[in-house]
């Protein structure tokens, strides 16, 4: 397999071109910047944006396989910059393939399309769009998901790959931004504390992008489909953070807010930062609210069925290589 992975050089993005090429892949990143580590892996890297068509099609030309990984994510910025990199991204990385004649797209999407803001526990892959949205990054990424699951053919086979809350050594948001929230004081929990959720280790992430590569054509079961990817084993949300901050040394979680204050304050710091001049993203937003109050669990059967999946590290030792790894983090820091 010759691939181009698009964001090689972020989180999931790096996981990928390691396990790539530890499979003895040929690997291309496109990102917007050089990463060093990539070139230590063996990666060829290519600058550029993914609005920047002729340059990422000089990027792929020659690669039979396109891991299409980029994207904006985040709960607050404007519309128009999450079409662009999300939806425009998109259908210029489509252009790219059929220019190129590529013959198997892995689409990283986010299970963030089918959240209508009420409880999900799925168990056969069944989950229709969201019909509504409450933020801009989970509508862009639905309008991607649906294009780039629209391309599936005879010529291009095509896989979308819905990986649910990306943790681990190296992450740079989510649990960096829980452990300094808590530091701060700022961390409460939202809701009754009994939703389940499924993580999703970086390193499993990236074994499911290989895997469905790996046996996509386009008469394979998981072509033209979407997967939720994450752990097998599901968590109760709030005891799993909780746990984690006891175990990298960040203060008890004493603020709780039920579901519905949490979304009445999401409202109107959303409200406030739309009018009002103000840095940086709301402590809090609808869709932020609805997320950390609710179930949000799938089951990884169908992936395992269809094209293998099976996760390479459990939850127990993934939580633990992150505790390391976050405890280590936190030391290094200037006080």
């Amino acid at each position: 397999m010759k691939a181009l992975v698009t964001g090689g050089g972020g989180f999931l993005g790096t996981a990928l071109c390691r396990q790539l090429r530890e499979a003895g892949h040929e690997v291309h990143s496109y990102s917007r910047g050089k990463y060093p580590h990539l070139e230590e892996l063996g990666v060829t890297s290519h600058v550029g944006d993914l609005l920047a068509e002729g340059r990422l099609l000089k990027a792929a030309t020659g690669c039979d396989t396109i891991f299409h990984v980029a994207a904006k994510a985040g709960i607050w910025g404007s519309r128009e910059s999450f079409r662009d990199a999300n939806l425009v991204g998109t259908q210029n990385v489509v252009h790219v393939c059929r220019k190129l004649g590529v013959e198997r797209l892995i689409h990283t999407s986010s299970p963030s399309v089918c959240f209508d803001g009420t409880d999900h526990i799925d168990a056969d892959n069944s989950l229709p769009y969201a019909k509504t949205f409450l933020a801009p990054y989970p509508a862009t990424k639905a309008d991607a998901e649906r294009l780039a699951l629209s391309q599936n053919s005879a010529q291009m086979a095509v896989c979308a790959l819905r990986p649910h809350l990306i943790f681990g050594p190296g992450d740079p948001h989510l649990i960096p931004r829980l452990v300094e929230a808590a530091q701060a004081g700022r961390l409460a929990r939202v809701g009754d504390g009994k939703n389940v959720v499924t993580l999703c280790y970086v390193e499993n992430a990236a074994r499911a992008h290989v895997l469905a590569a790996e046996s996509l054509t386009p008469v394979a079961p998981h072509a033209g489909k979407a997967y939720f990817i994450g752990q097998e084993q599901p968590v109760r949300l709030w005891d799993w953070v909780e746990q984690l901050l006891r175990d990298v040394g960040a203060p008890p979680l004493k603020k709780h807010f039920t579901q519905k204050t949490a979304y009445r304050i999401g409202a109107l710091c959303e409200a406030l930062w739309t009018v009002l001049p103000l840095r940086g993203d709301p402590p809090m937003t609808r869709f932020v609210a609805t997320q950390l109050a609710t179930s949000h669990s799938y089951s990884m059967e169908p992936a395992r069925l269809d094209f293998g999946y099976k996760e390479l590290v459990c939850l127990e030792e993934a939580t633990a290589n992150t505790v390391s790894w976050m405890s280590n983090r936190t030391r290094s820091q200037p006080v």
